[in-house]
């Protein structure tokens, strides 16, 4: 069972108004197969990602990364000291341990959970599974700030000019404390939300997920009801496009540089930097003259409280 460093993702999941679809399109996209007794997408027989029926149809679609913690009540109290705000406080789920949901101060909403005897992700890095997150905000000292001292990121500033970014690019990379900063021990990243960003859009949480031919994936994801928000665009570390499933949820997918060295297929403790880096304005420079994704994301919907089915919660 994998062991993940606290405040580094260890699942994603979408919250669904027609599972049965979005199993259509996801396993069209991804390959994945589905657990016939629970809410979980299988790649290659492993665990990847939870998909679950939409419970309030007003609340919006979303993809919802969630990071791994010893103790999600300590880890909530620091959040709200450090200006951010829970959304759900925490609550057991049997055994897949306490989940609960939060926002940073720029309002970009993530999970905690707690593991149990269900510790999320079997399978990260390669094809069909989450390789990276982003956090975008108009908020960029009070987030970095808030991520250093709730789970004591380490950042690292990129360099425009290694990217081939104009001077104004601000991103950063974070790694896990105890690591060193960037390179291969990096797991996500912050963006800043520029004026080139519609006024509307809040802070937010952009999940990446891995694929092998990022040009394909997104004529696939077209075919089967999906939209392409940002075209493919390339980057020093891989291709990267923005899409939409075929009900709304945003995400995006990115594929390595062909002369990357192959990943291995389990989670590593640190979230090896193994195919995604900076990407940062996926929304930005997708190609020359594409305009940013005018589309606004919301606040993920929070996940119900379990009844008697274990499924319920991934």
């Amino acid at each position: 069972m994998a062991a993940f460093t606290e405040g580094t993702p260890c699942w994603v999941e979408a919250q669904l108004p027609d599972l049965e679809a979005g199993k259509r399109f996801y396993r069209e996209l991804f390959g994945w197969t589905f657990d016939p007794d629970r809410d979980e997408a299988l790649s290659g027989g492993k665990r990847v990602a939870g998909l679950l029926p939409k419970r309030d149809g007003r609340m919006p679609t979303t993809w919802t990364v969630y990071l791994a913690t010893e103790n999600a009540g300590t880890l909530a109290a620091r959040i709200k000291d450090a200006g951010g705000r829970m959304i759900m406080d925490p609550y057991p789920v049997g055994p897949f341990g306490v989940l609960a949901l939060a926002a940073d101060p720029g309002g970009a909403v993530f999970g905690l959970r707690q593991s149990g005897d269900d510790d999320g992700f079997e399978k990260t890095m390669l094809p069909g599974s989450f390789c990276w997150m982003e956090v975008y905000t108009r908020e960029r000292d009070a987030v970095d700030t808030f991520y250093a001292s709730v789970f004591g990121y380490l950042g690292h500033q990129v360099e425009p000019g290694e990217e081939g970014r104009e001077s104004d690019f601000d991103y950063r990379v974070w790694s896990p404390p105890g690591s060193s900063p960037g390179g291969d021990t990096s797991f996500g990243g912050r963006a800043v939300l520029t004026d080139a960003f519609p006024a509307a859009m809040p802070g937010h949480v952009l999940v990446y997920f891995a694929v092998a031919d990022c040009d394909a994936s997104c004529a696939t994801a077209v075919e089967h009801g999906g939209r392409v928000m940002n075209p493919p665009f390339d980057t020093p570390h891989g291709r990267i496009a923005v899409l939409h499933d075929n009900q709304g949820a945003r995400f995006a997918i990115l594929a390595e540089p062909k002369d990357a060295p192959p990943a291995s297929d389990a989670t590593s403790e640190t979230m090896p930097d193994a195919t995604a880096g900076p990407a940062s304005d996926a929304v930005l420079d997708a190609t020359p003259g594409t305009e940013p994704d005018a589309s606004v994301p919301e606040p993920a919907e929070p996940p119900e409280k379990p009844s008697a089915a274990p499924g319920d919660i991934t």
